[in-house]
C-alpha cells in the first residue's frame, strides 16, 4: 500500500541551489568517470542503502545494483550504458547525498521519496567502455541498440534486473552531443527529455502519457533556472533500442539527454540540472495520484543540430592555387592517449555557418585553415 505523505510543495529553488552547493559529490568530476572513481563512494554510502554486484562487464569490471527506500513504487534508473556519457552517474551520486541528508528544508521531499518508491540503480553499466571513453562496450556492441538481441553481458544483466524487479518507472541516462540546441533559438539544449515511442506510429499510449507527465513536472522546474535551454529529443521509433522497448514492455522509461551548458566543457553545471531532474521526476512519482498530465510535454520544443563549440569566420582556404573563404564550425571531442582524456578540434561543418549558433566566434580573416592545427581523429 501506497503512504501518502501530506502533499508538501518542492523544495524551494534557493534551498535547493545551496544544498547543492555545499553538498554535491566533489570527489567525482571532469567527464571520464571509472569504476575506480566510484567504488569508494559505492562503499561509503550508509546502511540506508542495499549494495549488491548484479554481474560483471565483458572485461570482468563488477557492476553494482544500489537500492534504497520501502515504497510500493518501484523505479530503476541506470547511468552510463554508453561509457562515454558519465553526467548522470555524477548526478547519481548527488542523489544518493541528497537521500543521506538531514536538512530541514529537504527532508520532507526525501520522506516522501523513500517512503512511497524503491529506487534500484545500476550506476555504470558499461565500465568498459568508459575506459575507452567509448559509446561501446569492450566487445563493440552500443548497448543502447542491444535490447531485443542481447548479445552484450551488460544487456543481459540490464534486462535480468529489469524482469525481477519489475519497476513501475525507469529513468535512462545519456549525454547529448553539443551539436544540439533548442529548436528556434540560439541555445544550447542543455538537457533533453525523450518519452520514447512504442511503435512506428507513435502511439500515445497509457504508458508513454504517464512519462510524458513525468517530463512535464521536470521541465516546469528547470524552466525557472534554465529557461529555453531544455529541448525534446526526436521520438523516431527504433526496434533495437532500450528505452523503446522497455516502454513497449510496460515499463515507463524516461530519457534524459544531458547536454551543453556556457563554457562547461567538463559539465559539471550541466550535471546540477540533471541532478534537479532526477529529484524532481522522483518527486512527482511519488507524491502523484494519478493526475497525468501529458499535453504539455509536445509544448517543449524539439532539438536542433545548429550548435557549434567555436566558429571560425572567413577564414581562408588555399586550394589549386587559389584561395577562397569560409567559415570552419568546429566541435570539441574527447579521445583517450596515454590513459589520459584529452580534448581535439574536429571539423564539424564548413561552409556559411551564418544558420548555425555558438558561444566562441572567432574573426579568422588573417588566419590560413592551416594555422588551426585541426584534427577529424
Amino acid at each position: 500500500m501506497i503512504i501518502y505523505i501530506c502533499k508538501m510543495n518542492f523544495i524551494s529553488n534557493p534551498d535547493l541551489e545551496q544544498w547543492y552547493s555545499l553538498n554535491f559529490e566533489k570527489k567525482l568530476a571532469g567527464r571520464r568517470i571509472l569504476y575506480t572513481d566510484i567504488l569508494p563512494l559505492i562503499m561509503n554510502l550508509s546502511s540506508k542503502f542495499k549494495k549488491e554486484i548484479i554481474g560483471y562487464s565483458e572485461d570482468n569490471i563488477p557492476i553494482y545494483k544500489i537500492t534504497i527506500g520501502k515504497g510500493d513504487i518501484k523505479i530503476l534508473t541506470w547511468s552510463q550504458m554508453h561509457g562515454n556519457e558519465s553526467t548522470g552517474t555524477k548526478a547519481l551520486f548527488d542523489l544518493f547525498n541528497i537521500f543521506e541528508s538531514s536538512s530541514s528544508k529537504i527532508s520532507n521531499v526525501i520522506d516522501q521519496i523513500l517512503s512511497n518508491c524503491t529506487l534500484a540503480f545500476l550506476v555504470l553499466l558499461n565500465p568498459d567502455g568508459a575506459i575507452k571513453f567509448t559509446r561501446e562496450n569492450a566487445h563493440g556492441i552500443d548497448l543502447n541498440r542491444d535490447a531485443v538481441d542481447r548479445k552484450a553481458t551488460e544487456s543481459k544483466l540490464l534486462r535480468g534486473v529489469l524482469e525481477s524487479f519489475k519497476p513501475k518507472f525507469c529513468f535512462n541516462l545519456h549525454d547529448q552531443r553539443s551539436i544540439f540546441n533548442v529548436e528556434g533559438t540560439p541555445n544550447p539544449a542543455t538537457l533533453s527529455f525523450l518519452a520514447p515511442s512504442e511503435d512506428v506510429q507513435r502511439t500515445l499510449t497509457t504508458g508513454r502519457k504517464e512519462t510524458m507527465s513525468v517530463i512535464v513536472a521536470m521541465n516546469h522546474l528547470l524552466q525557472q533556472m534554465i529557461p529555453n535551454q531544455i529541448g525534446r529529443y526526436t521520438d523516431e521509433f527504433y526496434p533495437t533500442a532500450t528505452g523503446d522497448n522497455f516502454q513497449k514492455l510496460g515499463f515507463n522509461t524516461i530519457l534524459i539527454e544531458a547536454g551543453h551548458y556556457k563554457n562547461d566543457l567538463e559539465r559539471e553545471i550541466t550535471r546540477k540540472y540533471n541532478f534537479y531532474a532526477l529529484l524532481k521526476g522522483l518527486y512527482f512519482i511519488a507524491s502523484d495520484k494519478k493526475n497525468i498530465n501529458y499535453q504539455p510535454y509536445f509544448e517543449i520544443p524539439q532539438n536542433d543540430t545548429k550548435f557549434l563549440d567555436i566558429i571560425y569566420k572567413n577564414i581562408k582556404i588555399h586550394e589549386n592555387e587559389t584561395i577562397r573563404v569560409e567559415d570552419i564550425g568546429i566541435q570539441i571531442k574527447f579521445k583517450v592517449k596515454n590513459n589520459k582524456l584529452v580534448t581535439y578540434k574536429h571539423i564539424e561543418k564548413r561552409g556559411e555557418l551564418s544558420n548555425f549558433c555558438t558561444f566562441n566566434y572567432i574573426n579568422a580573416e588573417n588566419l590560413d585553415i592551416t594555422d588551426l592545427k585541426l584534427s577529424n581523429s
